[in-house]
């Protein structure tokens, strides 16, 4: 799976929370604290959307975008990159840790704590 770049994450936790929103909305949520021009948030948009990242589609004749992308496998393989590549933890890791996380459910917790630890193998 490719991993989103910072930007790209910012506009997905836009989206996970919030969807479906307009390319305007994302920008008004998102751009402001990138310092981005419209015309920046909506090349993003597409180059996501061209990626398979976000999809489009009307609604009540206005065009809006949601992620594709899911979440807790996105979510999860940027934890498990930096503990395990860049910290060189092994073992168990604690999920308990994004317990406040906004962008997670409890449900969502529970998935990203079996995606994190599952055996390294699996994940290639």
């Amino acid at each position: 799976m490719a991993e989103p770049n910072p930007t790209e994450l910012e506009i997905l936790k836009c989206l996970w929370t919030k969807a479906p929103l307009s390319a305007r909305e994302i920008h008004d949520t998102v751009g402001p604290g990138q310092g981005w021009q419209i015309s920046t948030t909506r090349t993003f948009i597409l180059r996501m959307e061209k990626k398979g990242w976000l999809r489009r589609e009307k609604v009540h004749g206005v065009t809006v975008f949601r992620a594709e992308i899911d979440k807790v496998n996105t979510l999860g393989a940027l934890i498990k990159q930096l503990a395990r590549n860049v910290l060189n933890v092994e073992g168990a890791l604690p999920v308990n840790m994004f317990a406040d996380s906004p962008l997670l459910s409890d449900d969502e917790l529970d998935q990203l704590g079996e995606f994190i630890n599952s055996s390294d193998a699996e994940d290639k």
